[in-house]
């Protein structure tokens, strides 16, 4: 059955969804949208991410949480947090630790016009511009933590559909634990006694498990050079980043990319990244199997218990220019290389196939009115 309203009532519905005066939703990130209904009323994907961290970031004692933010919206999600915390403490009966940061202003690029001048404001001021989600590498870099899951705000789902990503966030965060517990050791190794069974095992691991395929030049290198080429592999971040099957989803994926000199490893790799007038690489891209819903888990700790700087581990190559426009004038802005792809491009990487259900954007209001955002 269709309903229809008068034009003035479906204006004043627009005007309280959207304006200032009502919910204030046109201006509001998604981050502070009711997103769930609950029979206690509705919660917030901020809401639902501490949830979630309670359920598989937690110690037993405390769930620490690190957001993004936008400048113009900090406070609102501070006052959210604080409101909700208490409450949440008393629930689940562990202590919450809610850190938030802002996109550095001195990662911003400059823009230009279309015949690469600077792009002026009209009081004659160059025009900088966020340089996308790679610019949060800065952040990223002055965090602390054992592990570091990272995702999107908008990819929560009620409780009632919580447990498969539960499971599946504790399952990628153990492997990556196994795994760098297996580089330390080797690490360990290489700084003893070596022998050619020890490289070789380690070659095999990198291969098997760090998906590094080596350049044939390898094995005419001397004993020391071997190792301190496997130092270098073993001796840097390494992520888990879970994937799921590609059902045409837009946005980037795994792929086997080559350094130049030989040797091969797992990357995410961006459309934006792919040359898609060259026929081959279209076809690869085009076929891909897996798509990358950003469902990442990281150590940024080396063997020693020190901090990677992660800055050193981006191949600043791999950033891109799109056209964007302003007061309706077109401009280039250059983009650095993205968080999860560019940016960690020399980074120790696996994939693993996680469940479809895991992954549950949110990009439009009507992915609201999906199965996955239905609490019962």
């Amino acid at each position: 059955m269709l309903i229809s309203c008068p034009s003035q009532d479906s204006n004043e519905i627009i005007k309280t969804l959207l304006g200032e005066k009502g919910l204030d939703y046109g201006l509001l990130p998604k981050g502070l949208l009711a997103f769930h209904s609950y029979e206690d009323g509705s919660r917030t994907p901020l809401e639902e991410h501490l949830y979630e961290a309670a359920a598989y970031a937690s110690d037993g004692k405390k769930a620490r949480l690190h957001f993004t933010v936008s400048p113009e919206h900090r406070v609102r999600f501070e006052n959210l947090v604080s409101e909700l915390v208490p409450k949440l403490e008393s629930k689940f009966g562990i202590g919450f630790e809610v850190q938030f940061s802002e996109q550095k202003p001195a990662t911003d690029t400059v823009a230009v016009q279309l015949d690469n001048e600077l792009f002026r404001e009209k009081d004659g001021s160059i025009l900088f511009r966020p340089a996308g989600h790679g610019a949060l590498l800065e952040n990223l870099n002055e965090l602390q933590a054992d592990l570091i899951f990272i995702k999107n705000i908008d990819n929560v789902v009620p409780d009632a559909k919580r447990e498969s990503t539960i499971r599946y966030k504790k399952a990628i965060g153990g492997l990556l634990l196994s795994i760098t517990e297996k580089i330390k050791g080797y690490l360990v190794r290489l700084d003893g006694q070596i022998s050619e069974g020890l490289l070789a095992e380690i070659l095999v691991y990198a291969e098997s498990h760090l998906g590094i395929k080596i350049s044939n030049e390898f094995g005419q290198l001397s004993v020391d050079e071997k190792v301190e080429w496997l130092k270098t592999i073993l001796h840097r971040p390494t992520r888990i980043c879970g994937v799921v099957k590609n059902m045409g989803e837009p946005g980037g994926g795994p792929f086997w990319c080559s350094d130049g000199h030989g040797n091969f490893a797992l990357q995410l790799v961006e459309s934006a990244q792919v040359d898609m007038e060259n026929e081959t690489q279209k076809e690869i891209f085009s076929n891909s199997t897996h798509f990358n819903p950003v469902d990442l888990v990281c150590s940024t700790k080396d063997y020693q218990g020190k901090y990677f700087n992660l800055l050193g581990f981006r191949d600043m190559s791999t950033g891109f220019i799109t056209e964007k426009t302003k007061d309706g004038r077109k401009l280039k802005a250059q983009e650095l290389p993205g968080l999860w792809n560019g940016a960690m491009a020399h980074w120790n990487t696996i994939f693993v196939e996680v469940p479809l259900d895991t992954f549950n954007p949110v990009k439009t209001v009507t992915d609201l009115l999906r199965p996955a955002h239905q609490n019962g």
